[in-house]
């Protein structure tokens, strides 16, 4: 696939009002969330889940694709059709996340390094047969006394470029995903000062594997502070500083930026992206690739239930909505108790 057709793909993943669903929790993940409602985490009841959020009545509207997991991407509808190809047929690219996770970096205490790149151009042809138009890499840096060190940085930027390069080879869209966490005790400050050392070297390492900027999307956090910070930024300070880092070290000619909500509450996480276009025009499309954030309400509110289905899918297109307009800096918060 040449860079006309990534670009295309990754122009309509970053589409106006449009943003992607990350349906991609590992099993251990799921559980957790389905413990919230006290519900088994069996095969059927993750499909079941799954089908809720992809066949919700509008959400295509504000949808523009959804990563999967290996799982998932294997999964029916109750009809019987492939989920990749309801996607697909309902305007919404399937994607697929591919890293293996992050584990421990050996001489690093308290840093990680994602693995899974053994095998990946194999599993990549694969996907690609099932559906995936784009694929999902995690990088996680943490942020506390003494770290991130430069090494980890850089060997995580490196496995996201080489990721990234494979993905292009196979016909399939990279989403770049560097993610400073905000579970720690850090300032604003502190966490733009990281973000930006990350950034800077992910794009020297994109740039070196020869990956074509514009057939890639770029998922970042949001320059926040540490949740156990005792000073916490504003939301117009948070849109303001990320604003700030991603122009300094985001080349133009990146297809477009999809944040992830890393652990926000699904308000703030549609407030801060709102906030982002009040700046005046941007060198390219932002827009939201949310899992909790997005799944939250409708989670609460299908609650495993099969008579609350629909409740559960109404809540799924009412965020997704809001999330469309904060796409476009047309959200306010006092469109969270007007009805869907």
């Amino acid at each position: 696939m040449n860079t006309a057709e990534l670009s295309a793909i990754a122009q309509a993943m970053v589409a106006k009002n449009k943003g992607i669903l990350a349906a991609d929790e590992s099993t251990s993940t799921i559980a957790k969330r389905f413990n919230s409602i006290d519900l088994e985490s069996t095969e059927e009841n993750r499909r079941t889940y799954r089908e809720m959020l992809f066949t919700a009545a509008g959400a295509q509207q504000y949808i523009s694709g959804v990563i999967l997991y290996d799982e998932t991407i294997r999964q029916k509808t109750k009809a019987g059709e492939p989920f990749p190809a309801y996607l697909a047929k309902h305007g919404m690219l399937p994607g697929i996340k591919v890293d293996l996770g992050a584990k421990p970096l050996a001489g690093f205490p308290g840093e990680t390094i994602t693995e899974g790149l053994d095998g990946l151009r194999e599993r990549l042809a694969e996907y690609h047969k099932l559906g995936a138009r784009f694929a999902k890499w995690r990088a996680v840096i943490d942020i506390a006394s003494g770290i991130p060190t430069r090494y980890a940085i850089d060997a995580n930027a490196e496995g996201l470029a080489r990721y990234a390069a494979l993905c292009q080879e196979a016909g399939i869209v990279p989403i770049v995903e560097p993610e400073v966490l905000m579970d720690g005790a850090h300032d604003l400050a502190r966490c733009e000062e990281v973000t930006n050392a990350v950034l800077d070297s992910v794009f020297t390492h994109l740039f070196a594997a020869r990956v074509a900027l514009e057939g890639m999307v770029l998922k970042p956090n949001m320059v926040i502070s540490g949740k156990k910070s005792p000073q916490q930024a504003s939301p117009e300070q948070v849109a303001e500083a990320t604003v700030r880092t991603l122009k300094r070290q985001v080349p133009s000619a990146v297809a477009g930026i999809a944040f992830l909500s890393g652990g926000q509450s699904p308000t703030d996480a549609t407030l801060h992206l709102s906030l982002m276009h009040a700046s005046g025009p941007l060198p390219w499309p932002m827009t939201f690739s949310y899992g909790r954030a997005l799944q939250e309400d409708a989670l609460q509110a299908w609650a495993g239930k099969p008579a609350q289905f629909g409740g559960g899918q109404q809540a799924f297109t009412k965020r997704a909505k809001l999330n469309g307009m904060a796409a476009v800096g047309a959200y306010k918060a006092s469109m969270e108790s007007a009805a869907a």
